[in-house]
């Protein structure tokens, strides 16, 4: 599955268009993806995050059963990065490129989940994910989709992340 595949889907949609048409000044300020790689019954979400600057709202076209549009609701009054998505990516590209990390880092377990953020960081888009490993490993992976590279790999535990709760 591709981004651009997905970002096509969502802007022939009807409820896209009127949400556009109400929204002049709306964009894409993020997008939030899970990837599941079980083989039985794999649950992926797809939304894409659009900011509206004169009303300070939040909306998310959520695209896995048809395109529904939801309200998000903010408490803080950042306004948001816009997302460019001149650069498109494949999720399979992503997963490769991963693969590659966890054999040079000699991990091997096996990836079950990707989550996937898209954020603009320093005027570049990135995807900022949790991979979730067999085991009950997690990577924490940032990747920069304008060079198509890995930039950031770190491999915890899930009882790492609890050690953080717990403080």
């Amino acid at each position: 599955m591709n981004s651009q595949f997905l970002l096509e889907k969502l802007e022939h949609s009807e409820e896209y268009k009127k949400f556009v048409k109400e929204n002049k000044d709306a964009y894409l300020c993020s997008a939030f993806f899970i990837i599941d790689l079980s083989e039985k019954n794999p649950e992926n979400k797809y939304h894409f995050d659009f900011y509206i600057p004169s009303s300070k709202k939040t909306f998310s076209f959520e695209t896995e059963n048809g395109i529904k549009l939801v309200p998000l609701e903010r408490d803080y009054e950042i306004v948001l990065d816009k997302i460019s998505m001149k650069n498109h990516f494949d999720f399979d590209e992503i997963k490769e490129k991963i693969l590659i990390e966890m054999e040079l880092n000699k991990i091997k377990n096996k990836i079950q989940k990707m989550i996937f953020s898209l954020q603009n960081k320093d005027k570049k888009d990135f995807l900022l994910g949790t991979i979730f490993l067999s085991g009950l490993g997690l990577l924490k992976v940032n990747f920069n989709i304008a060079e198509k590279k890995i930039t950031d790999f770190e491999k915890k535990s899930l009882f790492d992340m609890m050690k953080i709760v717990r403080k």
